[in-house]
């Protein structure tokens, strides 16, 4: 292996914090929302769909803007972050190994990110690639922009349909977390731990792992 790649929201950002704040947006209690995000989960659908439950004609990116304009756009901190992650990426990276982040986020997201100072050689999400999980040309910019060859790469990441089986599809190999709702729904099914190389019950084994 030469470069693993991390997925973002629930990889290594915990979401409670931005599905708070969808709920405080949306008016509804943050339990209703949980529900709803497990409802749409446990049926494979888009995790957007739960704000649409609430909201029929939810535009995603409409409302992203409308919170950034009245001072309550999305966030990322040091606290959000998995208690896993600096020391795992710095683990990684202590092995030789490049050390990438990209997943399905906006560009402030990407913004939050490096301005933690994550060990990691590159940060990148969909929005400023202009494609998003799960179309094969997200992983082929991915393969292009990690060193290595496909099998080379590994992308880690907690969602069967965003991650493992478009990631594989590309010629990646691939690590299951079995964390967030995803994670925790798909580790022991074929298409989602059951497609991955590996399935994870933290990111802690991966250098090992991997060296």
């Amino acid at each position: 292996m030469k470069s693993v790649v991390f997925d973002v929201g629930e990889t290594l950002v915990d979401d409670t914090r931005e599905w708070g704040a969808w709920a405080r947006w949306l008016g509804v209690p943050a339990h209703t929302l949980s529900a709803l995000v497990g409802a749409v989960t446990a049926q494979g659908r888009d995790n957007a769909d739960a704000l649409r439950l609430i909201r029929p004609n939810f535009d995603l990116p409409a409302e992203r803007q409308a919170r950034i304009n009245a001072g309550c756009g999305e966030q990322i901190t040091e606290a959000d972050l998995y208690g896993d992650v600096r020391q795992t990426l710095a683990g990684l990276r202590a092995r030789g190994l490049w050390v990438g982040i990209a997943g399905n986020q906006t560009s402030r997201a990407g913004d939050c990110l490096r301005a933690l100072d994550l060990p990691a050689d590159a940060i990148a999400t969909s929005q400023e690639w202009e494609v998003a999980k799960p179309d094969p040309a997200f992983f082929t910019r991915l393969a292009e922009w990690a060193p290595g060859t496909p099998g080379e790469i590994v992308y880690v990441g907690d969602h069967p349909a965003n991650d493992i089986g478009p990631a594989k599809a590309s010629g990646l190999r691939t690590a299951l977390v079995r964390r967030g709702p995803w994670g925790y729904l798909w580790a022991d099914d074929p298409e989602g731990g059951g497609a991955a190389d590996w399935v994870l019950d933290g990111l802690a084994e991966l250098p090992d792992l991997l060296s």
